[in-house]
């Protein structure tokens, strides 16, 4: 395999091999590319000439490229085939966690019969038991496939288990120990089984201090705790400490991933995750929620304009700044939001209490906002304009920073305490209430001082 670039002639290229059906050199050309370079050629492609490349390649190679789909993609694709080759081409083919995944991406209707069509029996109980987790849940994330060795085995005994429970495993590192009813006692490592004598008993070698979580654990701690103890896998256990599964560092990362994708998108004002392959309905709909917020600020915003309409007609130099104030403030309170917000998502901010933080965003507020009114009133002095507007403009940016830096902070606190995604605090939201709030401070400085 190798890199190669999806130029609009390489697409162009395959087309005509798949309207020829020249399998041979469409099969040959296809097996030069990775997984994730397929996925890109099929976002070129329609729907009938990607289910036709789909099946000339290897079965294990079509299964990576199912992974590598964007999710409408591969919803699209897969109902392309009847439920039961879904479940022997593909579902068959995957870990649980993944082709869990996949099931929970169609139609329930056909998920259930696709798992239906399982031909392993187990295979197709485990299925079952994992779509009763919720997604942001460590039972949503974990994979039952893993290797477990009693605790009263000796090596001998274990090497010969692990060959036989390897067989479903991709790749194996740490062997989790349990005793006859399956409760969590440790780990030992694979190295170890290998070096120790045969007749050594596991409980010998093992290690109980070993990091789980449980089945119902949101799937940020679990991320944070494989981060935290740089961990590759983490054991998953039930409420009575019954080891039930296994997640991954991979299944973590896509977690995070798509965690921070939708942080990002709802930061820019976009309401639900959305990608630019969607359809023009489905991401103006995404996006039209916050315009509407943002369109109702901006009128509330010229009612507090027109509020101090006499103010401007006998100041007129007021209304050059306010931009200014109106800026500063949303700069200020989304810096405040975000440092929250990220201290929350990664569960860096350690007491539960809420005056620390106010203090802390509350002086660092307090220097920006100074070193800022500071440089204003320089920038005032040297073009000269006239000393009350100086005053006012440097008090009220002295004063909107300060604020909407506590605002900042306070609001996506108040948002976790209500079980709300705090990045919503951040973006249009805290931006669109700063402007208004800048302004009318601006305005009631300018009418106290002038």
């Amino acid at each position: 395999m190798s890199q190669i670039q999806i130029t609009n002639a390489f697409v162009d290229e395959i087309r005509v091999w798949i309207e020829r059906e020249l399998i041979s050199e469409l099969g040959a050309s296809l097996e030069l590319l990775f997984p994730a370079d397929i996925a890109e050629l099929f976002d070129e492609l329609n729907l009938e000439e990607c289910k036709y490349c789909l099946d000339i390649l290897p079965s294990e190679k079509a299964v990576e490229v199912i992974v590598e789909l964007k999710e409408d993609t591969r919803q699209n694709l897969l109902l392309q085939y009847s439920p039961e080759e879904i479940a022997h081409k593909f579902i068959e083919e995957f870990d649980s966690d993944d082709a869990v995944d996949i099931l929970n991406e169609l139609p329930k209707k056909v998920s259930d019969e696709i798992i239906s069509h399982v031909s392993d029996l187990d295979f197709s109980i485990q299925l079952v038991s994992l779509l009763h987790h919720d997604d942001n849940t460590a039972g949503g994330l974990m994979a039952k496939e893993l290797i477990k060795v009693n605790i009263n085995w000796n090596l001998a005994e274990c090497t010969e288990e692990i060959r036989k429970q390897a067989e479903n495993v991709r790749r194996v590192t740490d062997i989790y120990v349990v005793d006859d009813h399956e409760i969590l006692l440790g780990i030992v490592s694979l190295k170890d089984i290998i070096l120790e004598r045969a007749y050594t008993k596991v409980s010998e070698i093992f290690e109980s201090n070993v990091i789980s979580a449980q089945v119902y654990s949101p799937a940020e701690d679990v991320a944070n705790l494989m981060s935290k103890y740089d961990l590759d896998a983490l054991p998953i256990t039930d409420t009575m400490n019954r080891l039930v599964g296994l997640v991954t560092i991979d299944d973590v990362i896509d977690f995070v991933k798509e965690e921070a994708d939708k942080d990002y998108q709802m930061l820019s004002g976009i309401s639900e995750v959305v990608e630019s392959t969607d359809k023009i309905w489905i991401l103006s709909r995404s996006r039209l929620p916050w315009l509407i917020i943002g369109l109702g600020g901006g009128l509330m915003n010229s009612f507090v304009i027109q509020n101090f309409e006499s103010n401007l007609s006998m100041n007129l130099q007021l209304a050059l700044f306010m931009p200014l104030v109106a800026a500063m403030g949303g700069n200020a309170g989304v810096q405040s939001s975000s440092i929250i917000v990220q201290g929350l998502a990664n569960d860096t901010l350690g007491s539960t209490n809420v005056l620390p933080k106010l203090t802390k965003e509350f002086l660092v507020a307090l220097i920006n906002g100074l070193i800022c009114s500071g440089l204003l009133l320089l920038y005032a002095f040297i073009t000269g304009s006239p000393g009350g507007i100086a005053k006012v403009v440097s008090i009220a940016l002295l004063s909107v920073i300060l604020f909407a830096s506590v605002i900042g902070t306070v609001v996506p606190l108040i948002l976790e305490k209500l079980k709300i995604d705090p990045a919503l605090a951040t973006g249009p939201f805290i931006t669109t209430t700063n402007d208004l709030v800048g302004l009318f401070v601006y305005f009631q400085i300018a009418r106290a001082i002038l």
